[in-house]
C-alpha cells in the first residue's frame, strides 16, 4: 500500500461518529489499577512471609507477572493522559503502574509518546523500529548476530522477550540521555534508580529464595507479556515515510476476558490513531475503522501474529519487505504481500538491489513528497 495518510488524516473522519465522553479522561480506570495493585502488595507479602511450597510460590509468581504487565498497560494509558489530566498527577500515578518494571514517567513520555508515535516505523527516527539492510551494513555487532543460523536466533529472540522490554528501557535511557537538561536528567534518573531499589531493598530482606518469587520470575512473566502484544504492534509491517497507523501498525485479538484485564491494550492501530483517547472507547474506534477502510485494517490473533513473527527476518530489505540476509530470503510484510497464513520466502533477484538513492526516492514518491 503505497497512498499513505497521517493518522490526523483518518482521525478527523472517524470523530464525527465517535460519542463526545469518549474524548473525556476515564478516571475509574484507577480501580482496576487499585485491585492489581492490591494483588501485588498481598503476593509479594505471603511469598515474603511464609514458607510456602515452591510450587504454591511458582503460582503466585505467575499471577504477579500478570499484575506488573496489567500495571504497566494501565500506567501506559495513564502517561496518555486518558486516565488523568493533571500533570503532577498523571505522572505521579504512571509512575507507580510503572514502579514493577522499573520504568520512570518522564523517560517513558520522551521516549514512547514524542518519539515513538511521532515517528512510528521511521526507519531512522522511531527507536522502535527493526534494522533495515543499510543499518545492518553499517553495525558489525548485528552482521555478526545475523550470521547465526535463523532458527537459533528465532528461538533465542523469542526467549529473549523475557528480559527484552527491561533491557529495551536500558537502552532508551543512554538513548535519550543527551536530550534532557541538566535539571531534568536528575528526575530521569531518580525516577529509574527509585523502583530498583525498592526492589534490591526487597532482596536485603528477604533473601535470594524469597525474591526470586517475589520479583525476578514476576518480572520475567511481565516481560513476556508485555513484549507479546510490543513484538507485534508493528514488527510485520513495512518501514514507512508517513506515519499511516493503517500502514505500519496491527491489532491482535485476544480472548475478551483478557482484553478486559490488559485495558484493552490489543488494539494497537486504534491506539495510534487516537493516542489520547481511553482504550474503553477503542472497539467503537475499530467498528468504524473496518467500515471506512476495510480493505487497509490488519488484525489477527495474538497466537497467529507470533508465529508469524517466529517463521520470518527482522531486516528490512527496501522498506517494505523483511529478508534473511545469509540465504538472501526475502519475505513480504503486511499490505505488501505477507500471507500469515502461508508464509514463503522468495529468492532477492539480483536485478532488484537498488541503491540507497533509488530508495530513499521511491519512499519520496511513495510519501507524495516527490509530486509536483
Amino acid at each position: 500500500m503505497n497512498d499513505f495518510h497521517p493518522f490526523g488524516w483518518y482521525a478527523a473522519k472517524i470523530s464525527p461518529h465517535l460519542p463526545k465522553k469518549a474524548f473525556q479522561p476515564v478516571r475509574s480506570r484507577l480501580l482496576g489499577g487499585l485491585a492489581y495493585l492490591l494483588v501485588v502488595t498481598g503476593g509479594i507479602l505471603a511469598v515474603s512471609l511464609f514458607d510456602f511450597h515452591p510450587v504454591w510460590n511458582l503460582l503466585i509468581s505467575i499471577v504477579l507477572g500478570f499484575s506488573f504487565a496489567a500495571l504497566g498497560f494501565l500506567g501506559h494509558e495513564i502517561l496518555h493522559g486518558t486516565v488523568v489530566k493533571t500533570p503532577w498527577l498523571r505522572d505521579l500515578l504512571g509512575a507507580l503502574a510503572f514502579w514493577p518494571l522499573c520504568t520512570g514517567p518522564k523517560l517513558w513520555r520522551k521516549w514512547h509518546n514524542a518519539t515513538h508515535h511521532v515517528h512510528t516505523q521511521h526507519e531512522e527516527k522511531d527507536p522502535d523500529a527493526w534494522p533495515s539492510m543499510e543499518q545492518l551494513a553499517k553495525s558489525r555487532l548485528l552482521r555478526w548476530v545475523y550470521r547465526i543460523p535463523f532458527p537459533v536466533r528465532a528461538s533465542f529472540a523469542f526467549a529473549s522477550l523475557s528480559v527484552m522490554f527491561t533491557v529495551h528501557s536500558i537502552r532508551m535511557l543512554v538513548l535519550f540521555w543527551q536530550d534532557f537538561r541538566w535539571k531534568n536528567r536528575i528526575v530521569v534518573l531518580c525516577q529509574f534508580l527509585l523502583p530498583w531499589t525498592t526492589w534490591i531493598g526487597l532482596l536485603w530482606l528477604v533473601g535470594w529464595e524469597k525474591w526470586l518469587f517475589a520479583f525476578l520470575l514476576p518480572l520475567l512473566v511481565a516481560n513476556m507479556i508485555v513484549m507479546g502484544y510490543i513484538s507485534t504492534n508493528h514488527r510485520l509491517n513495512p518501514l514507512v515515510p508517513v506515519n499511516d497507523p493503517l500502514a505500519n501498525s496491527l491489532s491482535v485479538t485476544v480472548p475478551k476476558w483478557v482484553d478486559v484485564l490488559h485495558f484493552h491494550f490489543s488494539y494497537h492501530t486504534e491506539h495510534h490513531l487516537f493516542p489520547a483517547m481511553s482504550s474503553k472507547y477503542y472497539p467503537l474506534v475499530k467498528e468504524q475503522i473496518k467500515q471506512m477502510w476495510p480493505d487497509r485494517y490488519h488484525e489477527m490473533p495474538m497466537t497467529k501474529a507470533l508465529a508469524a513473527l517466529w517463521k520470518t527476518p527482522r531486516v528490512y530489505y527496501e522498506h517494505n519487505e523483511l529478508i534473511e540476509p545469509k540465504q538472501g530470503h526475502v519475505y513480504g510484510t503486511l499490505g505488501n504481500g505477507l500471507d500469515p497464513d502461508e508464509i514463503a520466502p522468495r529468492r532477492r533477484e539480483e536485478d532488484a538491489e537498488a541503491s540507497p538513492a533509488t530508495r530513499k526516492a521511491k519512499w519520496k514518491n511513495a510519501s507524495g513528497a516527490g509530486k509536483a
